[in-house]
């Protein structure tokens, strides 16, 4: 044996790490406004002008530049449904996560389902997939026997 080691420790040592990166384009986030002391609520220009102001203030001009595409906005629910090409998904989200006024309001974001297919169908809440399977739930509350 050698120093240091006993018998089977490179066994024990040997690994392989594997990073994937996921093959999709795009992200897809829905989230939704809170607005918790009422008033006006934003049309789609005005959602749209928040989110770029929430990247502009955590990352600057280059968070700014970053496109986000909003697909879908309901004035109703504050909700809408964001695209975001992948490499842009984690400025994105801290970015809506950290923001906390609107027109000096209090304010904040709730990021609902998050996905990285193409399939946008998959986003709305009356239609199915085996690729959400993994977002209906929570994965500290699974006992595996």
């Amino acid at each position: 044996a050698r120093a240091g080691g006993g018998p089977g420790m490179a066994e024990r040592a040997a690994f392989e790490r594997r990073v994937l990166r996921s093959a999709a384009p795009h992200h897809y986030l829905r989230v939704r406004l809170e607005l918790p002391d009422g008033g006006a609520r934003p049309n789609a220009a005005q959602f749209k002008q928040l989110v770029v102001t929430a990247l502009r203030e955590l990352h600057g001009e280059v968070g700014a530049a970053l496109p986000v595409d909003v697909l879908t906005y309901e004035e109703k629910t504050l909700s809408a449904i964001l695209r975001v090409i992948s490499s842009g998904l984690v400025k994105l989200w801290s970015a809506l996560t950290l923001l906390g006024s609107y027109q000096n309001r209090r304010c904040a974001f709730r990021v609902l389902q998050a996905v990285f297919c193409s399939f946008l169908f998959f986003l709305y809440p009356n239609q199915t997939s085996p690729f959400l399977l993994a977002l209906s739930g929570n994965s500290r509350e699974l006992v595996l026997d």
